[in-house]
């Protein structure tokens, strides 16, 4: 926008270096509208927002603005299955096929529950097109998924599962627990807690929440130039996959379909699905709160909180052929959760394409949450977000 966006919100003495990055971020034409808050503990220590819900400046940003967030519901649903675990007595290092009859199809009776919260699946992709419309359906996504061959032997390795994990993962709390992830979250974590966070937008969440836009943040594409890199350079190496759509990346990314979709992710059924690997809307608040309700053992147990963080697999992505880090479901620092040093012993969270994140540490006490509607090019965080969150750490000095 520019430098004239008023920002609002409140922002405690000695962080006041975040409310000038946020400031500063609309200024440079970064942003149409945004939000993020910081909770210290429980104490609510940055809670800002500036800017408009929609690209034509006609409806502002409110506190209350909710957003489609992207990945960053794959921490939501690692939750929920986690909590499902923790209750039922479950254990997730157990054969899925103990849980799921039939998923030992083709070679996949070794996997487990954790190995389905650490993109060690193998099935990263459908083999089969998707539309947007039968996603909505989580019982034939899974079914799909069962019936599939893994594209590597599960838990050998590790790939970035962007729309399947949330049908595998989801399947832990559908299948132990006889909700979907938007309905355990809604009766079991969100309502209980007070937050501002739907896996599947209800009709008058959707009606307010801002458009999504690649006006802003986006900047001009270098795909090409990149791709064109050296071999060894794992970042060419993503562009080309992302250039092939046989590659493993291309078909994680673009199935389902979302093309013949009117309005993309701003689509009123699309947002009503609940994907649960990209399907959440949510203020800037209520996914602050959401990990600051994680930190303080309102969602699972510490104990249950320190295992699932603690990295399960870190090194080469097969999907994204970037050095990747996760524990149960949340991702730990690596290329594609870039965190300032003061936070790389601690952190863990989830970021979403186009630069939205939810992070929390273990080891500092805080909780960050930011959305905004002006999509980046990034597949994952992005320049905007880890301004923010280096200055939240410069603040805690």
């Amino acid at each position: 926008m520019s430098e004239e966006t008023e920002v609002h919100g409140v922002c405690a003495p000695g962080f006041e270096r975040v409310r000038r990055v946020f400031e500063n971020n609309f200024a440079r034409g970064l942003e149409v509208g945004a939000a993020v808050t910081v909770f210290a503990g429980d104490e609510r220590v940055v809670e800002l927002w500036g800017g408009w819900a929609d690209r034509r400046a006609e409806r502002p940003w409110r506190r209350d603005t909710p957003c489609f967030a992207f990945s960053c519901t794959k921490a939501v649903t690692a939750a929920a299955a986690l909590r499902v675990a923790e209750r039922g007595g479950h254990d997730l290092s157990a054969p899925v096929a103990s849980w799921w009859p039939g998923y030992d199809a083709h070679g996949k009776g070794k996997t487990t529950g954790e190995h389905l919260l650490s993109h060690q699946a193998g099935l990263p992709a459908f083999d089969t097109p998707v539309s947007a419309e039968e996603a909505a359906d989580p019982a034939a996504m899974a079914d799909l998924l069962a019936a599939q061959a893994p594209a590597w032997e599960p838990g050998t390795g590790h790939g970035y599962h962007a729309f399947t994990y949330g049908w595998l993962a989801g399947e832990i709390v559908r299948r132990l627990d006889g909700r979907t992830v938007g309905a355990y979250t809604a009766d079991e974590i969100a309502g209980p807690l007070g937050l501002d966070l739907w896996v599947g937008a209800p009709d008058g969440v959707a009606a307010r929440a801002a458009r999504l836009t690649r006006k802003a943040g986006s900047g001009p594409s270098r795909s090409a130039d990149i791709a064109d890199g050296p071999s060894d350079d794992p970042i060419a190496r993503m562009a080309r996959a992302a250039r092939d759509p046989e590659s493993l990346y291309s078909r994680s990314f673009r199935n389902p379909d979302m093309a013949p979709v009117r309005g993309g992710f701003n689509d009123r059924g699309v947002m009503a699905a609940g994907w649960p690997a990209a399907g959440l809307t949510t203020t800037a608040t209520g996914l602050a709160g959401f990990y600051r309700d994680l930190l303080a053992g309102r969602i699972v147990s510490p104990d249950t909180l320190r295992a699932a963080v603690a990295p399960r697999v870190e090194g080469a992505d097969a999907v994204l052929h970037l050095t990747s880090s996760f524990g149960l479901g949340f991702m730990r620092p690596s290329l594609v959760f870039a965190v300032p040093r003061a936070a790389q012993a601690g952190a863990f969270g989830h970021t979403g394409s186009g630069g939205s994140i939810g992070l929390a540490d273990l080891d500092h006490g805080i909780s960050i949450g930011y959305v905004m509607n002006g999509l980046g090019a990034e597949l994952s965080g992005g320049m905007r977000s880890m301004r923010l969150v280096k200055a939240v750490y410069d603040s805690l000095r």
